[in-house]
């Protein structure tokens, strides 16, 4: 079988939590090389991927001799830089996966789009909240037609953390693409263009609750989809109580659903897809959605989520010419709304695109 050597650039919680376990656990890839320029974090690679090649900076990486041992680069260093070494990698050659978003601003992201399409490299964006079972639940219900005709979509990441935890993520500006809007946005937009089409118009409230933020920490959105459809999303890290993870609402019944997908809180346990004994993604039945009316409705058992979807995806697109898993040019239009939220929020008015 063929396997592929990838390179991630960055550690942190996106690099060492999603990207290296999920690339780890697809049979047709490997780690072969990390980047950071951590000492802590250079340890912390080396013990949990001891064949990969620890290396300080994208240079480094990026240079002749390594990059031409190299046939995927990952992106999972701070937003701000996303596209910079991107570019990088598509200018020496290399397919390249980008973490969320793709880049701060959605010109720069179609700027990337037409290098990569120019090299006829791949380029794809980690969107790994497609294959949460949540929202692989909600997708089957209306593709079944179990609800009906969906007229409005309600999604939230909501959490308790009253004290800021630093970073650049709380303290960084709009340049930095920093703030809750650009952070668990950039999923849950993802997730109603994916389910319901292009936002005709977009409406937020962007909020700065705790002391010491520079950038959003709590956000409301609102998009009235092309398709007549009205999504309501929620992103906080204030909400002591949090509502419903999903609300969809259609002409026929509702799928409520509460709590978060189980994929992520698995993976910073420690546990890794593939591995003898791991169910993965499975929700314990008493965390499962409820689907129906008042006049009666059921518990309806949660789709298991599926992150190592992803990474099987790139490895089919690169081995077998497959598509890819996630079009950067939804990406692109993801950032459309994100930054017609800004604007919307900043002006108190309906943005229309």
């Amino acid at each position: 079988m063929d396997q592929l050597s990838v390179a991630v650039i960055g550690y942190g919680l996106a690099g060492a939590v999603f990207h290296a376990p999920l690339i780890a656990a697809e049979p047709r890839l490997r780690v072969a090389a990390i980047v950071t320029g951590s000492a802590e974090r250079a340890a912390q690679a080396r013990a949990e991927h001891p064949g990969a090649t620890i290396l300080p900076d994208a240079d480094a990486l990026l240079g002749a001799a390594t990059a031409e041992s190299i046939d995927l680069v990952v992106v999972a260093a701070p937003n701000d830089v996303h596209g910079q070494l991107a570019r990088a990698a598509l200018a020496v050659g290399r397919p390249v996966v980008v973490d969320k978003p793709i880049t701060p601003t959605a010109a720069e992201a179609r700027e990337l789009i037409e290098q990569a399409d120019r090299a006829g490299l791949l380029l794809s964006v980690f969107q790994n909240r497609r294959w949460d079972g949540d929202f692989l639940t909600a997708r089957r219900l209306i593709e079944q037609g179990e609800l009906g005709e969906v007229t409005r979509f309600e999604s939230r990441f909501e959490r308790w953390r009253p004290v800021p935890k630093g970073g650049w993520r709380e303290t960084g500006g709009q340049d930095q693409a920093a703030g809750l809007l650009f952070d668990l946005g950039s999923h849950l937009v993802d997730q109603a263009l994916t389910l319901f089409g292009p936002a005709a118009s977009v409406y937020a409230q962007l909020d700065a609750r705790r002391p010491g933020i520079a950038t959003d920490d709590d956000a409301f959105v609102a998009l009235t989809h092309v398709s007549g459809v009205r999504s309501h999303l929620w992103m906080s890290a204030v909400a002591a109580l949090p509502g419903p993870r999903l609300r969809v609402l259609g002409s026929r019944a509702a799928y409520v659903k509460y709590g978060l997908d189980v994929q992520e809180a698995a993976l910073r346990d420690g546990a890794r897809p593939g591995e003898v004994g791991e169910v993965w993604g499975e929700e314990p039945s008493g965390s499962w959605g409820t689907c129906g009316t008042d006049a009666g409705s059921r518990p309806f058992k949660t789709v298991p989520g599926a992150y190592p979807a992803y990474y099987a995806g790139i490895a089919a697109a690169l081995l077998d010419g497959a598509p890819v898993p996630v079009d950067p040019r939804d990406a692109a239009a993801a950032l459309d709304v994100l930054e017609a939220a800004r604007r919307s929020a900043e002006q108190n008015t309906v943005v229309s695109l």
